[in-house]
């Protein structure tokens, strides 16, 4: 099980994704907790260094855990996403590991990992993204 924390930022009937150095899909922004560090830490952490913008604690609201096979990973590796939605401060900007940004719908779906599918499938769901 790799364990994972997110950020789902929605904009428009998008949300925002990122491509790393490397990589063939799109994530959303976020990634594992380093010892000790609560989902908030990592979540605050992990945006800061993947897009140069501060994430405001006090508006970070549970969003959903969501669970898949991952990505590039041999059969029977599951990653949880646990996921939150939060308001932030700055320029979004693609830094270190990050080559790219963009903002999905569920067009998009096969451009992103099998748990952002499974996540982009409940946005639609939900009516937060545009569909087809």
């Amino acid at each position: 099980m790799i364990d994972k924390v997110a950020w789902v930022r929605l904009e428009g009937g998008r949300v925002l994704a990122a491509r790393s150095h490397g990589k063939d899909v799109f994530y959303f922004p976020g990634g594992k907790r380093e010892p000790g560090e609560s989902d908030l830490d990592t979540l605050v952490r992990e945006v800061r260094e993947e897009l140069a913008v501060e994430i405001d604690p006090t508006t970070a609201a549970p969003f959903g855990t969501f669970e898949a096979q991952a990505h590039g990973q041999r059969s029977g590796v599951v990653v949880r996403m646990t996921c939150y939605t939060a308001d932030y401060r700055g320029d979004l900007t693609p830094s270190g590991e990050i080559a790219e940004l963009a903002w999905l719908d569920h067009t998009d779906r096969d451009r992103v990992s099998p748990v952002n599918q499974v996540i982009l499938d409940h946005l639609l769901a939900t009516g937060r993204v545009r569909g087809a």
